[in-house]
Protein backbone atom coordinates (compact mmCIF):
# COMPACT_ATOMS: atom_id res chain seq x y z
CA UNK A 1 0.00 0.00 0.00
CA UNK A 2 1.41 4.00 -0.96
CA UNK A 3 2.71 5.88 2.04
CA UNK A 4 3.90 9.26 2.81
CA UNK A 5 7.19 9.96 4.20
CA UNK A 6 5.73 10.63 6.98
CA UNK A 7 3.47 7.74 7.51
CA UNK A 8 6.78 5.79 6.33
CA UNK A 9 8.88 7.21 9.28
CA UNK A 10 5.66 6.16 11.91
CA UNK A 11 5.50 2.62 11.03
CA UNK A 12 9.53 2.58 10.87
CA UNK A 13 9.03 3.60 14.86
CA UNK A 14 5.90 1.28 15.50
CA UNK A 15 6.53 -2.16 13.98
CA UNK A 16 3.34 -1.63 12.24
CA UNK A 17 2.97 -2.49 8.28
CA UNK A 18 0.62 0.14 7.05
CA UNK A 19 -0.90 3.47 8.69
CA UNK A 20 -3.67 5.29 7.99
CA UNK A 21 -4.47 9.20 8.48
CA UNK A 22 -6.54 9.45 11.79
CA UNK A 23 -5.04 6.48 13.62
CA UNK A 24 -3.92 6.73 16.82
CA UNK A 25 -0.10 4.95 17.05
CA UNK A 26 1.92 4.57 20.44
CA UNK A 27 5.72 5.27 18.58
CA UNK A 28 8.95 5.34 19.85
CA UNK A 29 10.97 8.40 19.82
CA UNK A 30 14.35 9.11 18.61
CA UNK A 31 15.12 12.51 20.56
CA UNK A 32 12.96 14.17 22.92
CA UNK A 33 13.44 18.25 23.69
CA UNK A 34 12.76 20.38 26.12
CA UNK A 35 13.66 24.04 26.93
CA UNK A 36 13.78 26.41 30.08
CA UNK A 37 10.15 27.11 29.83
CA UNK A 38 8.88 23.23 28.79
CA UNK A 39 11.26 21.27 30.59
CA UNK A 40 10.62 22.50 33.99
CA UNK A 41 7.08 21.19 33.59
CA UNK A 42 8.17 17.81 32.16
CA UNK A 43 10.95 17.02 35.12
CA UNK A 44 7.97 18.09 37.86
CA UNK A 45 5.75 15.19 35.75
CA UNK A 46 9.15 12.64 35.83
CA UNK A 47 9.20 12.97 39.72
CA UNK A 48 5.50 12.98 40.32
CA UNK A 49 5.45 9.14 38.27
CA UNK A 50 7.76 7.63 40.81
CA UNK A 51 10.70 7.33 37.66
CA UNK A 52 13.74 7.13 38.83
CA UNK A 53 15.53 7.02 35.50
CA UNK A 54 15.07 8.30 32.58
CA UNK A 55 14.79 5.57 29.34
CA UNK A 56 18.47 6.83 27.50
CA UNK A 57 20.71 9.74 28.85
CA UNK A 58 21.73 9.71 25.01
CA UNK A 59 18.43 10.63 23.92
CA UNK A 60 17.15 13.59 25.64
CA UNK A 61 18.35 17.07 24.87
CA UNK A 62 17.89 20.03 27.22
CA UNK A 63 18.67 23.45 26.78
CA UNK A 64 17.73 27.00 28.26
CA UNK A 65 17.54 29.24 25.44
CA UNK A 66 14.13 31.20 26.07
CA UNK A 67 15.34 33.48 28.52
CA UNK A 68 19.05 32.57 28.87
CA UNK A 69 21.16 34.02 29.80
CA UNK A 70 18.57 34.55 32.70
CA UNK A 71 17.05 37.57 32.59
CA UNK A 72 15.87 37.72 35.63
CA UNK A 73 15.79 35.28 39.08
CA UNK A 74 12.51 33.33 37.86
CA UNK A 75 14.31 32.59 34.58
CA UNK A 76 17.47 32.13 36.68
CA UNK A 77 15.40 29.44 38.94
CA UNK A 78 14.18 27.58 35.47
CA UNK A 79 17.87 27.26 34.11
CA UNK A 80 19.12 25.68 37.09
CA UNK A 81 15.79 22.98 37.23
CA UNK A 82 17.29 22.16 33.85
CA UNK A 83 20.98 22.06 35.08
CA UNK A 84 20.13 19.69 38.15
CA UNK A 85 17.88 17.11 36.02
CA UNK A 86 21.17 17.23 33.47
CA UNK A 87 23.42 16.63 36.18
CA UNK A 88 21.30 13.85 38.41
CA UNK A 89 20.54 11.74 35.00
CA UNK A 90 24.12 12.21 33.14
CA UNK A 91 21.84 13.48 29.95
CA UNK A 92 25.07 14.13 27.78
CA UNK A 93 22.50 16.06 25.22
CA UNK A 94 22.43 19.62 27.70
CA UNK A 95 23.56 22.67 26.28
CA UNK A 96 24.48 25.40 29.50
CA UNK A 97 25.29 29.21 27.84
CA UNK A 98 28.57 28.85 26.39
CA UNK A 99 27.91 25.72 24.32
CA UNK A 100 24.13 27.13 23.75
CA UNK A 101 22.11 28.30 21.10
CA UNK A 102 18.26 28.37 19.81
CA UNK A 103 17.67 24.69 20.08
CA UNK A 104 15.96 24.30 16.78
CA UNK A 105 19.41 25.66 15.24
CA UNK A 106 21.37 24.10 17.48
CA UNK A 107 20.24 20.25 17.43
CA UNK A 108 21.03 19.68 13.63
CA UNK A 109 24.27 21.50 13.59
CA UNK A 110 25.57 19.32 16.74
CA UNK A 111 23.99 15.81 14.27
CA UNK A 112 21.47 14.91 16.94
CA UNK A 113 19.08 14.88 14.21
CA UNK A 114 18.82 12.74 10.86
CA UNK A 115 16.75 11.94 8.31
CA UNK A 116 14.05 9.15 9.31
CA UNK A 117 14.14 10.24 12.66
CA UNK A 118 10.84 10.64 15.23
CA UNK A 119 11.88 13.82 17.27
CA UNK A 120 9.59 15.24 20.03
CA UNK A 121 9.97 18.64 21.50
CA UNK A 122 8.12 20.40 23.73
CA UNK A 123 8.22 23.82 21.75
CA UNK A 124 5.86 24.60 18.67
CA UNK A 125 9.06 24.73 16.36
CA UNK A 126 10.28 21.51 16.76
CA UNK A 127 8.95 21.15 13.39
CA UNK A 128 12.55 22.48 12.15
CA UNK A 129 13.91 19.63 11.52
CA UNK A 130 11.83 18.31 9.07
CA UNK A 131 14.00 19.74 6.78
CA UNK A 132 16.23 17.00 7.20
CA UNK A 133 13.66 14.88 5.92
CA UNK A 134 12.24 13.71 10.04
CA UNK A 135 9.32 13.17 11.28
CA UNK A 136 9.64 16.23 14.32
CA UNK A 137 6.62 17.90 15.87
CA UNK A 138 5.99 19.67 19.50
CA UNK A 139 4.17 18.05 21.92
CA UNK A 140 3.28 19.48 25.50
CA UNK A 141 5.31 19.35 29.01
CA UNK A 142 3.36 15.91 29.97
CA UNK A 143 4.28 14.20 26.56
CA UNK A 144 7.82 14.85 27.35
CA UNK A 145 7.51 13.12 30.45
CA UNK A 146 6.58 10.31 29.09
CA UNK A 147 8.68 9.80 26.93
CA UNK A 148 11.32 10.95 29.21
CA UNK A 149 10.24 7.81 31.05
CA UNK A 150 9.89 5.37 28.67
CA UNK A 151 10.77 6.97 25.22
CA UNK A 152 7.63 6.78 23.61
CA UNK A 153 5.15 8.95 22.81
CA UNK A 154 1.51 9.13 21.20
CA UNK A 155 0.59 10.18 18.20
CA UNK A 156 -2.90 10.81 16.08
CA UNK A 157 -1.41 9.77 12.16
CA UNK A 158 -1.77 13.06 10.05
CA UNK A 159 -3.12 13.40 6.54
CA UNK A 160 -0.56 15.07 4.27
CA UNK A 161 -0.75 17.77 2.36
CA UNK A 162 1.79 18.62 -0.80
CA UNK A 163 3.42 21.94 -2.18
CA UNK A 164 5.31 21.90 -5.56
CA UNK A 165 7.25 24.95 -5.89
CA UNK A 166 8.75 25.79 -9.38
CA UNK A 167 9.63 28.61 -11.43
CA UNK A 168 12.94 30.77 -10.98
CA UNK A 169 12.93 32.74 -7.62
CA UNK A 170 13.90 36.64 -8.55
CA UNK A 171 16.75 38.14 -6.56
CA UNK A 172 16.30 38.16 -2.80
CA UNK A 173 13.41 35.78 -2.81
CA UNK A 174 14.40 33.39 -0.52
CA UNK A 175 12.86 30.75 1.78
CA UNK A 176 11.42 33.29 4.19
CA UNK A 177 9.69 34.65 1.36
CA UNK A 178 8.35 31.28 0.20
CA UNK A 179 7.12 29.72 3.57
CA UNK A 180 5.32 33.65 4.00
CA UNK A 181 3.60 32.97 0.59
CA UNK A 182 2.77 29.46 1.17
CA UNK A 183 1.07 30.98 4.93
CA UNK A 184 -0.70 33.50 2.95
CA UNK A 185 -2.45 31.72 0.58
CA UNK A 186 -3.07 28.98 2.61
CA UNK A 187 -4.09 30.84 5.95
CA UNK A 188 -2.74 30.09 9.34
CA UNK A 189 -5.11 26.72 9.54
CA UNK A 190 -4.59 26.13 6.35
CA UNK A 191 -2.73 22.90 7.56
CA UNK A 192 -4.36 22.47 10.86
CA UNK A 193 -2.71 19.08 11.73
CA UNK A 194 -2.10 17.77 8.41
CA UNK A 195 1.80 17.04 7.51
CA UNK A 196 3.19 20.00 4.66
CA UNK A 197 5.51 18.15 2.18
CA UNK A 198 7.23 20.88 0.19
CA UNK A 199 8.73 19.53 -2.97
CA UNK A 200 9.53 20.11 -6.63
CA UNK A 201 11.82 20.91 -8.88
CA UNK A 202 12.77 24.63 -6.65
CA UNK A 203 13.18 22.31 -3.53
CA UNK A 204 16.05 20.88 -5.08
CA UNK A 205 17.58 24.18 -5.19
CA UNK A 206 17.26 25.20 -2.13
CA UNK A 207 20.20 25.33 0.81
CA UNK A 208 19.80 23.63 3.90
CA UNK A 209 19.13 26.84 5.76
CA UNK A 210 16.10 27.93 3.62
CA UNK A 211 14.81 24.66 3.90
CA UNK A 212 15.30 24.98 7.73
CA UNK A 213 13.13 28.10 7.45
CA UNK A 214 10.49 26.71 5.64
CA UNK A 215 10.01 23.53 7.69
CA UNK A 216 10.38 25.87 10.88
CA UNK A 217 7.26 28.46 10.19
CA UNK A 218 4.87 24.87 9.06
CA UNK A 219 3.18 25.42 12.53
CA UNK A 220 2.32 28.77 11.52
CA UNK A 221 -0.42 27.27 9.14
CA UNK A 222 -1.00 24.53 12.10
CA UNK A 223 0.94 21.91 10.42
CA UNK A 224 2.43 18.80 12.40
CA UNK A 225 5.91 19.16 10.85
CA UNK A 226 6.89 20.38 7.46
CA UNK A 227 8.62 17.47 5.90
CA UNK A 228 11.18 17.81 3.08
CA UNK A 229 12.14 14.83 1.00
CA UNK A 230 16.36 14.08 1.84
CA UNK A 231 18.39 14.77 -1.17
CA UNK A 232 22.16 15.37 -2.19
CA UNK A 233 21.90 18.21 -0.25
CA UNK A 234 20.19 16.95 2.90
CA UNK A 235 23.29 14.06 2.80
CA UNK A 236 25.97 16.87 2.56
CA UNK A 237 24.97 18.82 5.32
CA UNK A 238 24.74 15.54 7.33
CA UNK A 239 28.18 14.78 6.22
CA UNK A 240 29.26 18.35 7.16
CA UNK A 241 27.91 18.07 10.89
CA UNK A 242 29.06 14.33 11.12
CA UNK A 243 32.70 15.87 11.63
CA UNK A 244 31.38 17.56 14.56
CA UNK A 245 29.27 14.38 15.81
CA UNK A 246 29.34 11.16 15.43
CA UNK A 247 26.33 10.50 13.12
CA UNK A 248 25.79 7.35 11.30
CA UNK A 249 23.75 7.55 8.30
CA UNK A 250 21.06 5.10 7.50
CA UNK A 251 21.83 4.84 4.00
CA UNK A 252 18.52 2.16 3.42
CA UNK A 253 16.37 4.04 5.32
CA UNK A 254 17.79 7.10 3.65
CA UNK A 255 16.95 6.09 0.27
CA UNK A 256 13.40 4.77 1.59
CA UNK A 257 12.53 8.51 2.45
CA UNK A 258 10.07 9.55 -0.01
CA UNK A 259 7.05 9.62 -0.85
CA UNK A 260 5.04 6.33 -2.96
CA UNK A 261 3.97 8.12 -6.35
CA UNK A 262 0.62 6.82 -5.89
CA UNK A 263 0.15 7.76 -2.12
CA UNK A 264 -3.40 10.22 -1.66
CA UNK A 265 -2.61 13.31 -0.49
CA UNK A 266 -5.24 15.77 1.19
CA UNK A 267 -4.79 18.31 -1.00
CA UNK A 268 -1.50 19.16 -3.60
CA UNK A 269 -0.80 23.05 -3.88
CA UNK A 270 1.36 23.78 -6.90
CA UNK A 271 3.13 27.61 -7.23
CA UNK A 272 5.34 29.10 -9.55
CA UNK A 273 7.16 31.96 -7.99
CA UNK A 274 9.08 32.84 -10.38
CA UNK A 275 7.24 36.19 -10.19
CA UNK A 276 7.20 36.41 -6.38
CA UNK A 277 8.19 39.63 -4.70
CA UNK A 278 9.93 39.54 -0.98
CA UNK A 279 7.08 39.00 1.27
CA UNK A 280 6.11 40.40 4.48
CA UNK A 281 3.35 39.14 7.19
CA UNK A 282 2.01 42.48 8.25
CA UNK A 283 0.19 43.08 11.87
CA UNK A 284 -1.21 40.43 13.32
CA UNK A 285 -0.77 37.06 11.79
CA UNK A 286 2.02 35.17 10.17
CA UNK A 287 -0.77 34.52 7.68
CA UNK A 288 -1.21 38.10 6.50
CA UNK A 289 1.32 38.19 4.09
CA UNK A 290 2.09 40.90 1.85
CA UNK A 291 4.30 41.71 -1.59
CA UNK A 292 6.92 44.29 0.13
CA UNK A 293 6.03 46.75 -2.57
CA UNK A 294 2.48 46.99 -1.64
CA UNK A 295 3.12 48.30 1.82
CA UNK A 296 3.13 51.80 1.37
CA UNK A 297 5.45 53.45 3.72
CA UNK A 298 5.68 51.91 7.24
CA UNK A 299 8.33 53.67 10.19
CA UNK A 300 9.89 51.26 12.25
CA UNK A 301 11.57 51.77 15.71
CA UNK A 302 13.21 48.53 15.80
CA UNK A 303 14.54 45.44 13.14
CA UNK A 304 15.24 42.30 14.49
CA UNK A 305 17.55 39.68 12.51
CA UNK A 306 17.86 36.09 14.32
CA UNK A 307 15.65 33.40 16.36
CA UNK A 308 14.96 29.57 15.28
CA UNK A 309 13.88 30.73 11.72
CA UNK A 310 16.89 33.19 10.14
CA UNK A 311 19.33 32.99 12.50
CA UNK A 312 21.61 31.27 10.50
CA UNK A 313 25.23 32.07 9.11
CA UNK A 314 23.81 32.50 5.56
CA UNK A 315 21.10 35.02 6.90
CA UNK A 316 23.72 37.42 8.73
CA UNK A 317 25.79 37.17 5.34
CA UNK A 318 23.23 38.39 3.14
CA UNK A 319 22.39 41.23 6.11
CA UNK A 320 26.01 41.93 6.28
CA UNK A 321 26.38 42.36 2.58
CA UNK A 322 23.09 45.19 2.54
CA UNK A 323 24.58 46.77 5.78
CA UNK A 324 28.83 47.09 4.45
CA UNK A 325 29.90 50.19 4.68
CA UNK A 326 25.93 51.91 5.94
CA UNK A 327 24.50 53.49 9.01
CA UNK A 328 21.06 52.17 10.39
CA UNK A 329 18.68 54.88 10.05
CA UNK A 330 18.68 57.45 13.20
CA UNK A 331 16.36 56.71 15.98
CA UNK A 332 16.06 52.83 14.89
CA UNK A 333 17.18 50.10 16.67
CA UNK A 334 18.68 47.10 15.28
CA UNK A 335 18.94 44.00 17.10
CA UNK A 336 21.06 41.05 14.95
CA UNK A 337 20.92 37.71 17.21
CA UNK A 338 23.11 34.65 15.46
CA UNK A 339 21.51 31.27 16.89
CA UNK A 340 24.61 29.45 17.78
CA UNK A 341 27.75 29.98 18.93
CA UNK A 342 29.08 28.14 16.32
CA UNK A 343 27.67 30.49 13.89
CA UNK A 344 27.99 33.59 16.64
CA UNK A 345 31.56 32.50 16.23
CA UNK A 346 32.17 32.20 12.38
CA UNK A 347 30.18 35.48 11.80
CA UNK A 348 33.11 37.09 13.89
CA UNK A 349 35.50 35.87 12.11
CA UNK A 350 34.18 36.56 8.79
CA UNK A 351 33.91 40.23 9.98
CA UNK A 352 30.04 40.41 10.02
CA UNK A 353 30.22 41.40 13.51
CA UNK A 354 32.50 44.27 12.93
CA UNK A 355 29.94 45.28 9.66
CA UNK A 356 26.65 45.01 12.10
CA UNK A 357 28.35 46.92 14.98
CA UNK A 358 29.60 49.90 12.85
CA UNK A 359 26.22 50.24 11.26
CA UNK A 360 25.07 50.87 14.42
CA UNK A 361 23.57 47.72 15.24
CA UNK A 362 23.51 45.31 18.35
CA UNK A 363 25.45 42.11 18.00
CA UNK A 364 24.16 39.43 20.65
CA UNK A 365 24.35 36.43 22.03
CA UNK A 366 22.44 34.13 21.31
CA UNK A 367 19.05 33.57 22.65
CA UNK A 368 15.16 33.07 22.02
CA UNK A 369 14.74 36.51 23.55
CA UNK A 370 12.59 39.26 21.61
CA UNK A 371 10.73 36.54 19.53
CA UNK A 372 8.95 35.82 22.21
CA UNK A 373 8.76 39.26 23.98
CA UNK A 374 11.69 37.53 26.64
CA UNK A 375 14.13 39.97 26.95
CA UNK A 376 16.65 41.77 24.77
CA UNK A 377 14.77 43.84 22.86
CA UNK A 378 11.07 44.68 24.40
CA UNK A 379 8.54 46.93 22.11
CA UNK A 380 6.46 49.19 24.34
CA UNK A 381 2.94 50.72 23.33
CA UNK A 382 2.91 52.21 19.71
CA UNK A 383 6.09 50.55 18.54
CA UNK A 384 6.70 48.72 15.43
CA UNK A 385 9.13 46.27 14.82
CA UNK A 386 10.61 44.35 11.45
CA UNK A 387 11.25 40.52 12.39
CA UNK A 388 13.04 37.90 11.06
CA UNK A 389 11.25 35.79 13.43
CA UNK A 390 8.07 33.35 12.90
CA UNK A 391 5.14 34.99 14.71
CA UNK A 392 3.38 38.30 15.30
CA UNK A 393 0.75 37.92 17.19
CA UNK A 394 -0.70 40.32 19.47
CA UNK A 395 1.95 41.34 22.06
CA UNK A 396 3.93 38.58 20.81
CA UNK A 397 7.09 41.01 21.27
CA UNK A 398 6.10 42.88 24.38
CA UNK A 399 3.06 45.44 24.31
CA UNK A 400 -0.39 44.71 23.15
CA UNK A 401 -0.53 47.80 21.33
CA UNK A 402 3.13 47.10 19.57
CA UNK A 403 3.05 45.89 15.70
CA UNK A 404 5.48 43.25 14.32
CA UNK A 405 5.99 42.43 10.91
CA UNK A 406 7.84 39.30 9.90
CA UNK A 407 10.17 39.22 6.70
CA UNK A 408 13.57 37.82 5.56
CA UNK A 409 16.90 38.69 6.46
CA UNK A 410 17.20 40.82 3.65
CA UNK A 411 14.26 42.59 4.10
CA UNK A 412 15.23 43.37 7.34
CA UNK A 413 18.46 44.65 6.76
CA UNK A 414 17.58 47.23 3.84
CA UNK A 415 14.54 48.10 6.33
CA UNK A 416 17.06 48.94 9.05
CA UNK A 417 18.97 51.48 6.54
CA UNK A 418 16.05 53.24 5.71
CA UNK A 419 14.12 53.16 8.65
CA UNK A 420 10.87 51.85 7.03
CA UNK A 421 10.07 48.69 5.25
CA UNK A 422 12.11 48.62 2.35
CA UNK A 423 12.94 46.19 -1.12
CA UNK A 424 16.61 45.52 -0.56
Amino acid sequence: MPHTIAEKILMAHTGKKDIQPGEFVEARVDLALGNDITAPFAIEEFRKSGAKKVFDNKKIALVPDHFAPAKDLKSANQCRILADFAREQKIKNYFEIGCMGIEHALLPEMGLVSPGDLVIGADSHTCTYGALGAFATGVGSTDLARAFIDGKCWFRAPATIKFIYKGKPKPWVAGKDLILYTIGQIGVDGALEKVMEFSGPLMGKLSMDDRFTMSNMAIEAGGVTGLIEPDGITLRYIKEVSKFKSLKVPKLKFKNLKSDRDVQYEKIYEWDISKLEPQVACPHLPGNVKAVSGLGKIKLDQVVIGSCTNGRISDLRIAARLLKGKKVKAGLRLIIIPATQKIYLQAVKEGLAEIFVEAGGVFSTPTCGPCLGGHMGILTEGETCLATTNRNFIGRMGSPKSFVYLASPAVAAASAIKGRISHP
